[in-house]
């Protein structure tokens, strides 16, 4: 225990150091590299003019030799010193964006119980991340066009001020339907956000250092890594609202440095312009595809728990959901103009296909276990709010981990893909599937599992989506980013509904039995407390059954046990699922392209 705490407080450290010691050098050598040069390139001005008479300091030359520097690149005027500073205050702004962008999800997620039990709601809490997720799916998409229109500027500042409304929303709701509404405009923010600090960093970086300048972006989510911790914390001393204080607070700082620093060439300002780029966007793919993903949605979540499956309140979403799903392919194959998903993938459609399958089966696991496991954590190992909250760091920083040295790897080696995310897949997968083994009182081997299921989803998620940046085109950089960040978080929608679906059947007939079965041997057969005291346990609520007639002291601790115990054998059916994703991400990793002839030092935007 005490290795793997420490393991847990060194690592973010060393992540830093490694980061500042590898990308800071780079950018202090160009800085003076291109200063050199500037003074070479000025004396080679002045001994011209003097021969001449003609010269002209305004017209200086800079001569850079790209064969003692190729980190320049072939943008020169961005070797300025102006211009360097003008990158890392826009990276930072960048930064902000994208911890902000992971705030609200994080931190709620690890906070449920504490949510609805002031809220109520328990019966649809689960729509705070499914409502999170496919608002940010839903916007994800036209980001890139609407920043063409609009500038990704202001853009950029409207997804801080949507995270930042949905913070005041969600932490004055008094009903959870609000507040699953003000996690809905967290989501859209998300979707800016995230899309925004992708694609606005792979742009103002050289294609070469892509993975280590987003993997510097990425350490900026360290002050939420223990975000369990954080929600547990909050939520047990004060009130679950000052969470949004946090996260609000937080984007607001994106706000400013947004405001502030993130200036991005300006695109055209004509009115035609605008108005033929507005007739780009797929707004009839768009509505399908998330009308159909919505109605998917509410069946998986309801089937079979809410609802029975064969029931109309069922059967009908989920038929008109695949029916939305298939004319949303036939829409984009066949009819749509300007689709979604752009017919010139790139110069690797294969890889990029894959990847995107790839993409799709991590964000399922990815949000998966980061909502579900907090629940788990609780349930089967403890309230205590320290206690849940260490639970939760494992997986936290195996995810950090696993996308910041996957990054690094990926810049490293160049192109060299196919091993890295195969390798990822194999950890994630085992990882996940390894989850199935987790016992009551084996909580110690289960921190390995979750780290080596966390480094397994971090080296796919955000590197997957730095891969499609790199294998397409330059002026569809935002385009993919939007269509990887989609994918993604669909994979989550849909994984996590699959996953809670399959919990929800498990557990509600097994603890019946289970909790039924202790009252009985505590003495209380009265069937009206049974059925109060498993709907307090099945809803975490445990401290409560404290306060009904009849539960004493030992009674209590003898329901707790059985409900521990039935938790952590219904939670093994949700990681035995998650092997067959994990083994189509392995298969599909193998056919995966050697990318290195796309990987140079051209620039997309300077600034």
């Amino acid at each position: 225990m005490e290795a793997y705490s420490l393991l847990w407080d060194i690592y973010p450290i060393l992540a830093t150091l490694f980061c500042v010691s590898h990308i800071l050098p780079r950018q202090i050598s160009l800085m003076f590299s291109c200063l050199r040069d500037r003074g070479a390139a000025s004396q080679t001005s002045s001994s011209s003019s003097s021969e001449t008479g003609t010269g002209n300091a305004s017209n200086d030359t800079i001569m850079i030799d790209q064969a003692q520097h190729p980190e320049l690149g072939h943008a020169a005027e961005m070797g300025s010193t102006a211009s360097i500073r003008r990158r890392l205050l826009a990276f930072t702004a960048l930064a902000f964006m994208w911890s902000a962008a992971q705030a609200p999800l994080f931190l709620f997620a690890g906070a449920p119980v504490y949510i609805y039990k002031e809220l109520g709601g328990v019966d649809h809490w689960v729509w705070l991340a499914s409502a999170n997720l496919l608002a940010t799916a839903a916007i994800s998409p036209f980001v890139g066009t609407l920043s063409d229109i609009f500038g990704r500027r202001y853009v950029a500042i409207s997804g801080s001020v949507f995270l930042v409304i949905g913070a005041i929303v969600s932490g004055t709701a008094h009903k959870m339907d609000v507040f699953i509404g003000g996690m809905a405009l967290s989501g859209i923010g998300t979707g800016i956000n995230e899309l925004t600090a992708l694609a606005g960093t792979a742009e103002i970086v050289p294609v070469s250092g892509r993975g280590y300048y987003i993997a510097a972006m990425v350490l900026s989510v360290l002050p939420f890594t223990p975000s369990v911790m954080w929600a547990q914390l909050i939520s047990h001393y004060s009130t679950w609202r000052y969470i949004s204080i946090l996260t609000g607070g937080w984007a607001f700082v994106g706000l400013v440095l947004t405001i502030l620093f993130y200036s991005p060439p300006r695109t055209s300002s004509a009115i035609s312009r605008k108005i033929e780029l507005l007739k780009k966007i797929d707004f009839v793919g768009g509505i399908m595809s998330i009308a159909g993903l919505a109605f998917f949605e509410i069946a998986i979540l309801g089937g079979g728990y809410n609802f029975p499956w064969s029931s109309p309140q069922c059967l009908a979403p989920l038929i008109l959901g695949l029916l939305f799903m298939l004319a949303f392919a036939m829409w984009e194959v066949r009819y749509a103009v300007n689709p979604m998903v752009p017919r010139r993938l790139g110069k690797a459609p294969r890889t990029l296909m894959l990847t995107l399958i790839i993409t799709f089966i991590s964000g399922a696991n990815f949000f998966s276990v980061l909502m579900l496991w907090p629940g788990q954590a609780y349930n089967v190992y403890g309230h205590d709010p320290v206690g849940v909250g260490l639970r939760g760091l494992p997986f936290a920083v195996g995810v950090l981990a696993g996308c910041f040295t996957s990054l690094v790897l990926l810049s490293k080696f160049r192109g060299n893909i196919k091993w890295l995310l195969f390798g990822a897949s194999v950890l994630m997968t085992a990882g996940c599937g390894g989850l199935a083994g987790a016992r009551v009182d084996n909580i110690e081997v289960v921190y390995f599992i979750l780290l080596i299921a966390g480094l397994g989803v971090g080296g796919i998620v955000v590197p997957a989506s730095t891969i499609t940046t790199i294998i397409c085109p330059a002026d569809l950089i935002a385009t993919i980013t939007a269509l990887t960040i989609s994918i993604r978080i669909v994979g989550g929608a849909i994984g996590y509904a699959v996953y809670y679906n399959v919990f929800v059947n498990k557990l509600v007939p097994e603890l019946t039995t289970a909790v039924a079965g202790a009252c009985v041997q505590t003495g209380i057969r009265d069937r009206g407390l049974i059925g109060n005291i498993i709907g307090l346990t099945a809803t975490s609520l445990i401290d409560e059954i404290r306060n009904l007639p009849g539960v004493t002291e030992s009674g209590w601790v003898q329901i707790v046990a059985a409900g521990k115990q039935t938790y952590a054998n219904v939670y093994s059916w949700v990681y035995y699922c998650s092997v067959a994703f994990g083994g189509v991400s392995i298969i599909a990793s193998l056919f995966l392209e050697d990318i290195a002839e796309f990987i140079d030092d051209n620039v997309a935007v300077v600034l």
